[in-house]
Order: structure tokens, then C-alpha cells, then sequence
């Protein structure tokens, strides 16, 4: 129980951070989104660096196989994070968030494609319940104006739930977080930095400050993140990571005056209420299966 009530802090926490990281996203203005990515990902290979070095990490993978996924890992991860970045500048932000909270239905889906994991009537009710909740957000109609910033934020959602299946089974064949966190950051700093050099734009100090503070709080949110899962079992704390939009609608309203209408609320309680019946489902699936056993 010690255990797992630390993995629900951490996670709590992870949420947090993210969300902060969001909020300085925003602020730093009208910097070209790539230019936000680098410097995002720059602050945040330091930081797996410096912990990687404490550890005494080193950087071959223990298989060929994991050397691929892990180029899959950093590859749906900088794709997820482009698209996060491009939605955050241009919608609501708790709109920006819960789409990119889609991700663990795409973990789904992408685990039975990978990993030959099963997929339940359950498991295909709830995914489809989710995506429901994600088209009152997007409102898809050519009236709305913020349409495509919209679905942008939603494939981001989709490349970071490819991102978490990597994650999960470099985790599962003996990677360590940091290393995982270094290599995406590194990949993400690299694919980027031609767009920096070709347009970069000068940036005044208080734009400095906010992509370092993002990068902090996009490092913590991933150093906490992996942390709470090797505390605990996902399905037992990953309904804690939706306190991420409590968070980021407070900022949002706060620092930007973002007030989501009442399609994006609704979308809101039925992506979360998905999560919620996954997060019963799963711990009473656990509670039947450890009866049966004794």
C-alpha cells in the first residue's frame, strides 16, 4: 500500500509538472513551434544526462530489438510531442491537454498491434467511448476555426499512445527510464535543429526563462511518470494522470483567461469517464483473479 499511495503522488505530481510545462509553452509567445520542441527537449537531455551519469548508465541497448524500439519510442515521441506543442499555441488549453490524455486508448490499441496483447469487447467499448468524447472536443465541422490546430493535438495523442507502448516494452526487456528519457530527448533535438538553424527567432530573456522552466517541468513530468509505474501497476494509478486537466484548465483560466465551451466539457466527462470505468474495471478484474487463486 506504501507503495502504491507513493506511485499515486508521484503521478499526481507528473501531472502537475506536465501541465506547468504546458502553461509555459504558451506563454513564450509566438516562437515557431519547432524552435519550442528543441529547446523543450535541449533542457530535458540534460537532465537525463546528469542522472544517467549518477546511475552509471550507459547508453548500448541490452538487444538489437530494443535499439529498434527504442527508435520507435523516440520517433512517435517527438511526432506526439510537434503536434502537442502546435495544438497548445492555438486552442484552449485543457482542450490541448485531454486530447493529448487519448494516448492510453492508443496504448491499447497499439499493445494488441506490437505486442499481441489481447483486445477485450471491454477494451473496443471504452476506446470507442473515448473517441466520442475526443469529436465533442474537436467539434469537426468547417465552421470551427480551430479545426485542424484540433486534430493536430488529437494525432498527438495518438503518437505519444505509440510512444507508451514502446516505453512499456523497453521497461518489460530491461531498459532504464533515464536512458529512455535521453534518447527521445536526443532524437528530438536532432530532427529539430535543421528548422532552428533555418528559422530561428531571436528570443528575449523572458522567452529563455519559460522554455527552460517548460523543459523542467517536461523533464519532472517524465522522471516522476516513470517513477510512479515502477511503483505501481498502470492500472492501478493511471486514473491519477487525469488530475493533468484540473491542473491545466486552472492555468489556463488563470494565466490566459481559457474558458473551454460546453462541447469541450462534455468531451471532457466522457474521455474521463472512460478512464474511470477502465480503472474499476481493471482493479475488480485483479481483486476476482487474486480470490480465485487463494
Amino acid at each position: 500500500m506504501k507503495k502504491r499511495n507513493k506511485a499515486i503522488l508521484l503521478i499526481i505530481l507528473s501531472a502537475f509538472s506536465f501541465s506547468f510545462m504546458f502553461a509555459f509553452i504558451r506563454m513564450s509567445g509566438d516562437l515557431p513551434t519547432m524552435q519550442k520542441v528543441f529547446f523543450r527537449n535541449f533542457v530535458a537531455l540534460f537532465f537525463a544526462l546528469g542522472v544517467m551519469k549518477k546511475k552509471k548508465i550507459g547508453f548500448r541497448c541490452k538487444t538489437k530489438k530494443n535499439s529498434y524500439v527504442l527508435f520507435m519510442r523516440a520517433f512517435g515521441g517527438s511526432l506526439g510531442v510537434m503536434a502537442n506543442f502546435y495544438a497548445i499555441d492555438r486552442i484552449v488549453l485543457s482542450d490541448a491537454s485531454i486530447l493529448n490524455k487519448m494516448s492510453p486508448f492508443f496504448c491499447v490499441i497499439f499493445s494488441f498491434i506490437f505486442l499481441k496483447e489481447k483486445l477485450k469487447l471491454f477494451n473496443i467499448l471504452t476506446i470507442t467511448g473515448a473517441f466520442i468524447g475526443a469529436l465533442f472536443v474537436i467539434k469537426p465541422t468547417f465552421a470551427n476555426s480551430d479545426l485542424f490546430p484540433s486534430i493536430m493535438g488529437f494525432l498527438g495523442g495518438m503518437s505519444a499512445g505509440l510512444a507508451y507502448t514502446c516505453v512499456r516494452y523497453l521497461g518489460q526487456h530491461g531498459e532504464p527510464g533515464p536512458k529512455i528519457v535521453a534518447y527521445f530527448s536526443l532524437f528530438s533535438c536532432i530532427i529539430t535543429l535543421p528548422w532552428l538553424i533555418l528559422d530561428f527567432h531571436p528570443m528575449k530573456w523572458w522567452q529563455v526563462l519559460c522554455l527552460i522552466t517548460a523543459g523542467l517541468g517536461a523533464a519532472g513530468g517524465q522522471f516522476a511518470i516513470t517513477a510512479a509505474y515502477s511503483n505501481a501497476p498502470a492500472k492501478e494509478i493511471s486514473i491519477f494522470d487525469y488530475t493533468q486537466i484540473i491542473f491545466t484548465a486552472t492555468l489556463g483560466f488563470l494565466m490566459f483567461g481559457d474558458k473551454p465551451d460546453i462541447w469541450s466539457f462534455i468531451g471532457y466527462v466522457v474521455i474521463i469517464s472512460m478512464a474511470v470505468v477502465v480503472f474499476i474495471y481493471n482493479n475488480k478484474k485483479d481483486k476476482s483473479e487474486a480470490h480465485t487463486d487463494t
